[in-house]
């Protein structure tokens, strides 16, 4: 354990910024969960609707650093495949 104060502040610093990345990234992975399950259903607005939210949520979680550009735009690519019933 950190004596330095600095330190000690930059550990909780540390600490605050993977659970708000840990996060971003989790509901992306819900999103993805989401249109996979509108999908399936066959419902093509709710489809839409999903997809839009979940190149939102990747589009944020890429601007504030939780994801990787090249990971986002992997993801959006395969969320696009999934809405286009290819896999």
């Amino acid at each position: 354990m950190a004596n330095i104060p600095s330190q000690k502040k930059r550990n909780a610093r540390t600490v605050r910024e993977h659970d708000e990345n840990q996060r971003l990234r989790s509901a992306v992975k819900t999103y993805f969960r989401r249109l996979e399950a509108a999908v399936a259903s066959g419902d093509s607005a709710a489809a839409a609707a999903e997809h839009r939210q979940l190149c939102s949520r990747i589009d944020t979680a890429v601007r504030k650093g939780a994801l990787h550009r090249r990971n986002g735009a992997h993801k959006k690519s395969r969320a696009a495949r999934v809405r286009a019933g290819a896999g």
